[in-house]
């Protein structure tokens, strides 16, 4: 997606116009150990997915993405971390493989996390933690990162973390509590930066930083297949169910346009070209990009649930679910743009609101029609905004 722009390094806070500088050489590229590192995410994801699909109340929506931030954040601090360092880095590697042995347990723990397996799920997830704040000290050893600004948010991963050991001692809501003040915290470190010390942070290889990020929605989008053939895998194949199929995998495929048709290799060529690189990156990217995470899965949970009643109207939450994922994907993506290229999309608010008002509309209508309005409504987005160009 990043293929057509000229090879380039962007140091934030160097010297120069706008208080960056571009140095000469070789643009980085995901390595194949992180390729690796991404497939225990896959894992994590589905497990996500798994945990919401079991609880569709409020109050599971609300821990499941308490835990898709959590888990959200360990991968999103890895690739800052790992941009910073060299990409044949053996620590990088050692660093990593160790890493992914500790957010893979923590996903297997992560369906009863709030049970009985609390404790090592928060005590694995905080070890994943620890690592990235010694990767990032590995790359302020090589002169790639500034030691201030990372000393900044270590404070804060250190008591976000201490919080969620504590929160899974406790139970019920006291621990909900006390891990949702942790997540906060953690979110919080860089912002509590000062700017001028988030500026200074490290120097940002873009293509590999939009890169990594556009390859975990490809991530999350294999979640909704995967959901749709999970949702068919009992059931017969006939007529309703085939197109109903046929239909979400439309949808999915509607979403990946709206993200990569264009605004993907615009957003990097921004990036490349902003005068506060670091920022910019960590508003668009770290922070965003969660929502639409967020709106995909909740989109999969959506679309498994229809699959498998195709010929039935849908409950509230499963049709909230389905309508309200891809709303808030909409939404997301919507930020994004604004955020790094400025230009406000009205289209894809009013496709949003669009998305809503079938929910509202729909409680009658079997499954197969609720996705086939969604698939639609998607669909006419994309072919609006290429018409348009």
């Amino acid at each position: 997606m990043s293929g057509a722009t000229p090879p380039a390094t962007l140091v934030a806070g160097a010297e120069g116009e706008g208080g960056r500088e571009l140095l000469a050489g070789p643009e980085r590229r995901t390595g194949a150990v992180e390729l690796l590192w991404d497939l225990v995410f896959v894992f994590a994801v589905t497990q996500v997915t798994a945990l919401l699909s079991h609880d569709l109340a409020w109050a599971g929506l609300g821990r499941s993405m308490l835990v898709l931030a959590l888990m959200w954040w360990a991968w999103s601090a890895f690739v800052w971390a790992a941009n910073a360092e060299e990409e044949r880095s053996r620590e990088l590697r050692a660093l990593l493989l160790a890493a992914m042995v500790l957010i893979f347990i923590s996903g297997l723990a992560l369906p009863r996390a709030f049970g009985a397996e609390a404790t090592l799920f928060a005590v694995t997830y905080a070890g994943v933690r620890l690592l990235h704040l010694t990767l990032y000290a590995d790359a302020s050893r090589r002169g790639n990162a500034a030691w201030t600004a990372i000393a900044g948010f270590a404070l804060t991963v250190v008591v976000g973390m201490a919080l969620l050991v504590a929160g899974s001692l406790l139970h019920g809501s006291a621990r909900v509590a006390l891990w949702t003040l942790a997540a906060l915290i953690d979110y919080a470190g860089p912002a509590w930066l000062t700017r001028e010390r988030l500026r200074g942070l490290q120097r940002v290889a873009v293509a590999h930083f939009a890169e990594r990020y556009g390859l975990f929605i490809i991530i999350c989008l294999g979640e909704s297949i995967i959901a749709a053939g999970v949702g068919a895998a009992d059931r017969p194949l006939d007529a309703k169910l085939v197109v109903a199929v046929a239909l979400s995998l439309t949808t999915t495929i509607a979403l990946w346009w709206v993200y990569f048709d264009r605004r993907a290799e615009e957003a990097e060529r921004r990036l490349r070209d902003h005068h506060d690189p670091v920022l910019a990156a960590a508003d668009a990217y770290s922070y965003i990009h969660l929502i639409l995470v967020a709106g995909i899965i909740v989109f999969a949970v959506g679309v498994k649930a229809a699959i498998h009643d195709v010929g039935e109207p849908l409950g509230d939450a499963t049709r909230l679910a389905l309508c309200a994922g891809v709303a808030l994907y909409l939404i997301g993506h919507a930020a994004f743009v604004l955020r790094l290229l400025g230009a406000l999309d009205y289209e894809k608010a009013a496709a949003a609101a669009a998305a809503l008002a079938i929910y509202v509309v729909s409680a009658p209508w079997p499954a197969w029609a609720a996705v086939a309005a969604i698939a639609a409504l998607v669909v006419a987005l994309c072919a609006v905004q290429t018409a348009r160009g």
